[in-house]
């Protein structure tokens, strides 16, 4: 099924959807007509709620089709004649049918049954408790609904991880979550912390004078022009002094040192 162009729906989608479902409504010998234009006009849609599942080790398109599935359901599923915007609806019932689908495909850890079989019933009331509330569940309401312990809840609430876990080696990002937040990351000081490890013993053998012209050049980022006028020497020269020193420092370097 094609996906209509984005322009489109970001001018009627809303209303041509309500509009729909009234249709549907008052027209219930053409449930089944309407009820493929609302999924039709409302795929984008489900393709973007996915974007929170990619590159967790199932194939994009699959999860497409998984959402598109959820979004059927929500549109069979969706009573208008209680108020609240169809997203409202369909956003968590398609996103519970993607999660349905890693839960059944996508672990690389997997949990207690006891936490698996939570989800799925967490999986089950989602949509309808969205519905009911106008909003998305908190843990406790689920809790409530479900007669479980809240922790319970809480805990299979988190357990997406499982489908990908963070790498401990992970770098940090604009987007990481709070536990790659407090994991460590690459930190540029310990290249310079290596560098004046080894290079210490080499600039102690300089003289006063050789030593000025490195740091001027590569700690202060001087020219060769401001370094021969503080020193009293021609640009050449100081040019000279530079490719001397450096081919002494790279023999130094490739020596190999006694333990």
């Amino acid at each position: 099924m094609e996906i209509p162009p984005i322009a489109v729906l970001h001018e009627s989608r809303s209303d041509a959807t309500a509009r729909l479902f009234a249709d549907r409504r008052e027209n219930p010998a053409d449930r089944e007509r309407i009820e493929e234009e609302l999924v039709r006009i409302n795929m984008r849609v489900a393709a973007d709620a996915t974007r929170r599942f990619r590159n967790r080790g199932i194939a994009t398109d699959d999860l497409e089709q998984v959402a598109y599935v959820g979004l059927v359901k929500a549109v069979k599923g969706f009573d208008p004649d209680r108020g609240h915007d169809f997203l409202s609806f369909a956003i968590p019932t398609i996103r519970g049918e993607v999660r349905r689908h890693f839960r059944d495909l996508g672990w690389t850890v997997r949990p207690p049954r006891s936490i698996q079989e939570t989800q799925t019933k967490i999986l089950g009331c989602e949509g309808e408790l969205t519905q009911q509330l106008g909003r998305a569940p908190r843990p406790s309401e689920i809790a409530a609904h479900l007669g479980l312990d809240l922790d319970l809840v809480i805990e299979a609430l988190g357990a997406s991880g499982c489908f990908a876990p963070v790498s401990l080696d992970a770098t940090l990002g604009e987007d990481d979550d709070a536990l790659t937040q407090r994991l460590g990351h690459d930190d540029g000081g310990f290249d310079v912390a290596e560098a004046r490890a080894v290079l210490a013993p080499l600039l102690a053998q300089l003289t006063p004078r050789e030593r000025k012209i490195v740091e001027m050049r590569f700690g202060r980022g001087c020219t060769q022009a401001e370094i021969g006028k503080e020193i009293g020497v021609t640009q050449m020269q100081v040019s000279r002094l530079l490719a001397r020193l450096m081919t002494r420092m790279r023999h130094e370097l490739s020596v190999p040192r006694a333990a």
